[in-house]
């Protein structure tokens, strides 16, 4: 019961994943602090054990938004430095524990911390090479490996000797763990502030053909035995024979109305036309993205890279549809420039929508590797 006492509640539940995970790790790590000290209550540090408790304490603040302090009133995204608190003070009492718990503890912890340190430390560190040697010396590591001395009683005090160099090696691990972390959180901050961005001027583009539609008209108007039709990607006019100069031309059938291009093209134009362009271009990019998901390797980390990948792609596609078909409206495209109905012009916004793929899939590929980077728990690393 005693013990039960020293142990606090849970706390929560609370509504994101990683700091119920916080919560869980840190009343764990404190039932291992209260155990050490009820097993070897002589040796127990009172600093090392008061910081636990700290480290422990801030860690919790973190996974239940505690106010800040000094109180900030304009502060709203708080997600990452608090990810970032409630890690590094749980990796910190980690190796506080590991300080202070018996050897026979960290000797049966070694192959988990083995495994921890060679997942976030290259092989040439001299932390790992060192905790490898070590490793090695009590018979953990490769299979086959054999202890330095067959007696338990030697290979714990190994264990003792060395525990400076095994706790210290761990905690690089973890600090490099964290800054991969960090890197893998910048990179999806970039990504999201980016498609942000592409959204509003998305959106602008939306509104200015809405309030000016007259602007920038996605208009065609391909010629055909001397009459012309303007088409629109939502309404198109009925066959007119074009002017020059107000005048029409010498082969022009008397019976087809004689207009100007442009006057037909502002009549024609609509307010709708640059939406429309868009939201087919959205579309095709959200098919772009459903297919690109199957190419995306599942991960436990907890930024949602790949899902601000994915919505990077919708307003790109909203944006290349309506640059797409400007570029063939300036005649960029030799032989692509007379479409003849408002179908081809939504046609080719879903072929420009859809072709947002060849820009994001560079994205998409420094983004799978940067996840390639951050090797998680379900690519073996694992704690005490």
């Amino acid at each position: 019961m005693d013990v039960i006492s020293e142990i606090g509640p849970i706390g929560g539940p609370v509504w994101v994943a990683w700091r119920e995970g916080t919560l869980t790790r840190a009343t764990e790590l404190e039932a291992l602090a209260a155990w050490v000290r009820r097993k070897q209550p002589d040796s127990a540090d009172s600093i090392l054990d008061g910081a636990i408790h700290r480290h422990l304490e801030a860690a919790r603040d973190a996974a239940t938004v505690k106010k800040l302090n000094p109180h900030r009133r304009w502060r709203f995204f708080r997600n990452g430095p608090l990810m970032e608190r409630a890690s590094s003070n749980l990796d910190a009492a980690e190796a506080h524990i590991l300080n202070i718990a018996p050897p026979s503890y960290v000797l049966g912890q070694l192959p988990c911390l083995l495994r921890h340190v060679r997942c976030h430390l290259v092989a040439t560190d001299p932390g790992r090479m060192e905790f490898e040697r070590i490793a090695r010396s009590v018979g953990v590591g490769e299979p086959g490996d054999r202890p330095a001395s067959s007696d338990a009683v030697s290979v714990e005090d190994i264990v003792a000797r060395e525990r400076g160099k095994i706790v210290t090696t761990v905690r690089a691990a973890s600090s490099a763990a964290l800054r991969e972390h960090i890197q893998l959180r910048s990179f999806r901050n970039v990504v999201v502030a980016t498609a942000v961005v592409m959204t509003f001027i998305a959106l602008g583009v939306a509104l200015l053909g809405f309030f000016g539609r007259t602007l920038i008209p996605l208009c065609f108007a391909p010629v055909e035995s001397g009459t012309a039709v303007v088409v629109c990607p939502a309404a198109q006019s009925d066959r007119f024979t074009p002017s020059q100069d107000g005048v029409a031309a010498a082969s022009s059938p008397p019976a087809a109305e004689i207009r100007d291009i442009d006057a037909v093209v502002a009549e024609t134009a609509t307010r709708m036309d640059l939406l429309v362009v868009e939201l087919v271009g959205l579309t095709a990019a959200a098919i772009a993205a459903a297919a690109a998901i199957r190419r995306i390797k599942g991960s436990s980390e907890r930024y949602g890279l790949p899902v601000a990948l994915a919505a990077l792609k919708l307003p790109t596609g909203a944006l290349t549809a309506f640059l797409g078909l400007l570029l063939m409206r300036g005649q960029f495209v030799p032989g692509l420039s007379a479409l003849d109905t408002s179908a081809q012009i939504l046609a080719w916004a879903l072929v420009f929508g859809y072709a947002q793929q060849l820009f994001t899939r560079l994205v998409d590929q420094q983004g799978q590797s940067v996840l390639n980077s951050v090797r998680t728990r379900d690519a073996g690393s694992s704690r005490p």
